[in-house]
């Protein structure tokens, strides 16, 4: 694989990726890394209405397999995604998740990164001033174990139909 072909950071004028700048093949190695916390596990538990112990019941979760509570898995996958959105999707919208898979668990403490491949690119045919990209993205912890795989599709403008950001005000004494 070429170098030409790794990123390892959004674009550096901060105006995300527009879908001439997809390729099949392109890997990005998304730049940012995310430690998990407790409250982070609890505070999605909690809102989602999720019962299940495994993840806010240490004295439960500790007579586990894992021995401690595991991170929920909608939370990994939320926060996966998010890390690849500076380098894939500022400009976009997402159409859909396919193929998640959690290879190993996540705890609390763990650090994620992700890193992911362009599968797919094409016009959007009903939207001519957007395409589809289609990426499988790998999330990981701080050893290097894979603990989440996605397949995604996002709708992302084409190049000069992304809409205008607002104008940030100035700062007034």
């Amino acid at each position: 694989m070429s170098s030409d072909n790794v990123h390892t950071g959004p674009p550096a004028d901060g105006a995300g990726r527009v879908f001439e700048d997809f390729a099949v093949g392109q890997i990005f190695r998304h730049a940012l890394g995310r430690t998990v916390t407790e409250g982070d596990n609890v505070w999605l538990t909690m809102i989602t209405l999720n019962p299940n112990p495994i993840h806010f019941d240490r004295e439960y979760a500790g007579q586990t397999e894992w021995g401690r509570p595991v991170v929920n898995s909608c939370f990994t996958l939320s926060l996966v995604t998010a890390l690849t959105v500076a380098d894939l999707s500022q400009n976009a919208v997402n159409l859909g998740w396919d193929r998640v898979r959690l290879p190993n668990p996540v705890f609390e403490g763990d650090t994620l990164y992700a890193q992911s491949e362009v599968l797919s690119v094409r016009e959007s045919k009903s939207r001519p001033h957007q395409g589809i990209v289609g990426f499988r993205t790998v999330g990981y912890n701080q050893d290097g174990k894979p603990v989440i795989t996605f397949d995604r599709t996002i709708l992302v403008y084409r190049r000069g139909h992304v809409p205008a950001k607002p104008t940030r005000p100035e700062l007034r004494a």
